[in-house]
């Protein structure tokens, strides 16, 4: 018995109307959710810059210097027990000394891993075991990493012939640990929105794997790579947690000089400025806050430059 085309317009029709209502209420969720994140970062950006501008403290005449003349001071000067002393100058240059590090160990190999896991691995119990692991890795608390990098680079375990000891090669790669699976996966999702049509294209021409890999496919993935990469170099530089329990010196009067000297960070000396009884040292970890943030925009905003140069590929 053959089923009226009444019959079945009826039955697609609460189908379409559901999708033309909930497809809607959906999108508007988000705008909601999103404009509502950007709204309150910018008024706590705001109340955050009012305080520098103004100099809001209990005790005013402690710190008498306010907005650029403040952050300014407080990027060229140590630490002090005195707030009006009081700098970021060495938390800043180990920050940057260990997003160095992260650059040189992490990024190759995470992007490494990635490749082979995309390009050569083939698929298998031991991939996907792989593939879990990895997974499961980045959504581990960087707590655990900071205990991680301190059972196995400051103190090896016990072995004290091996042992790092509390230096900045130790926090950087305890940093490097930390974002290691994030880049892996952001990678890895790069390397899937190449065509695979342009690998058998470029092999069918007669192109070796490495050959299709190194001038098709990473060129074409390069723009998710760095977006991968702003977001691993965002999270180290955040991170506090784990640089406290690899050794990161909550106060030093001096900047790094090697791999192995001691060192602090930004993010330390904000978080030993906030612990301050002194109502005075509120407006120095606003500004470390505010310099903080500053550090990162700029580096996402050089990153993002890089990732467009790259989207928009070589000019004729």
């Amino acid at each position: 018995m053959s089923t009226s085309p009444s019959a079945e317009t009826s039955n697609f029709a609460p189908l379409g109307i559901r999708r033309r209502v909930l497809g809607p209420l959906f999108a508007s969720a988000c705008l909601l959710a999103t404009t509502t994140g950007v709204v309150v970062l910018v008024i706590l950006l705001g109340a955050l810059i009012g305080v520098i501008l103004r100099g809001d403290v209990s005790e005013p005449k402690v710190i008498e210097r306010g907005g650029l003349d403040l952050l300014r001071f407080l990027m060229t000067n140590l630490q002090s027990s005195n707030p009006a002393l009081a700098g970021y100058k060495a938390g800043i240059a180990g920050s940057l000394r260990l997003l160095g590090i992260v650059l040189c160990t992490a990024i190759p190999v995470g992007v490494g891993t990635a490749i082979y896991l995309e390009e050569y691995a083939a698929d298998g119990p031991m991939k996907r075991l792989i593939q879990t692991n990895i997974a499961n890795l980045a959504a581990v608390p960087s707590i655990v990493y900071g205990i991680l990098g301190l059972a196995v680079f400051v103190r090896a375990f016990g072995y004290d012939r091996l042992a790092l000891g509390p230096v900045l090669l130790s926090g950087g790669l305890t940093l490097s640990l930390l974002v290691l699976p994030v880049l892996v996966i952001s990678t890895q999702e790069a390397l899937r929105t190449v065509p695979a049509s342009l690998r058998q294209a470029a092999l069918a021409l007669g192109a070796s794997r490495w050959q299709v890999i190194r001038d098709h496919v990473l060129p074409s993935a390069m723009p998710g790579i760095l977006t991968g990469t702003i977001l691993a170099l965002s999270r180290a530089i955040g991170e506090t947690a784990p640089l406290l329990l690899a050794g990161a010196a909550g106060s030093i009067l001096r900047l790094p000089r090697g791999l192995m000297s001691r060192y602090t960070a930004l993010p330390v000396e904000i978080y030993n400025y906030a612990k301050e009884a002194k109502p005075a040292y509120q407006l120095v970890t606003v500004g470390g806050i505010l310099i903080l943030v500053a550090l990162l925009l700029s580096m996402n905003a050089l990153a993002i430059l890089i990732r467009n140069r790259y989207s928009r590929g070589p000019r004729a």
